[in-house]
């Protein structure tokens, strides 16, 4: 079962003007209060509060703006870098492929203009921890010729257009004539073929 209350008025209440005016005004102080309450304390905020409010996302979006600019900056960098490492590769590190024999030349050519006389070369390729596109190729070489000779060779090697390190250099002279036999060890870098 169910029950249901409802409002009643008095009896006669909706006759009797006086009521009516009273319901009227109470409704009008009500909204009165309410729009009161609306003009002291705003939903949003007083004027001043909305102000601040403005003035720190103001602020905020200029960060955010100088941010940006770093970050294309940086970025503009970035590529700059990618595209300088691609040349520096492609100028100074050779393809695994052609890498030995270009060397073996260059060194032989670099000798013999030197005045040396080049006798055998070895090489070996190790991987480089860290990196799937380079190894490094050690080259042990081993000649003849005087001293004056051997820094002419020392000059062109760091004159050469690659990357050479030189790791080590022994010059032994040989008994009775004035020569020297000369071993030397020199690293470069590889590109791995693709």
């Amino acid at each position: 079962m169910k029950v249901t209350r409802s409002l009643k008025l008095p009896a006669g209440a909706a006759r009797n003007p006086k009521f009516v005016v009273r319901a009227i005004l109470g409704v009008l102080l009500l909204a009165n209060l309410l729009a009161a309450y609306a003009v002291f304390n705003p939903l949003g905020g007083s004027a001043e509060e909305l102000d601040a409010q403005i003035a720190v996302m103001r602020q905020q979006i200029q960060q955010r703006q100088s941010q940006v600019e770093r970050l294309r900056t940086l970025a503009r960098r970035v590529e700059q870098a990618r595209a300088g490492t691609g040349q520096f590769l492609s100028t100074y590190f050779m393809n695994r492929r052609t890498a030995s024999s270009t060397i073996v030349a260059e060194l032989s050519k670099a000798a013999k203009d030197a005045g040396m006389k080049p006798k055998e070369h070895s090489f070996v390729f190790d991987p480089i921890e860290g990196s799937e596109d380079l190894s490094m190729m050690t080259i042990n070489g081993h000649y003849e010729g005087s001293y004056s000779d051997l820094l002419e060779f020392v000059n062109r090697l760091d004159q050469s257009p690659r990357f050479l390190i030189l790791d080590s250099m022994t010059a032994a002279p040989q008994q009775g004539s004035g020569t020297l036999n000369v071993s030397v060890r020199l690293n470069t870098f590889v590109r791995e073929d693709e």
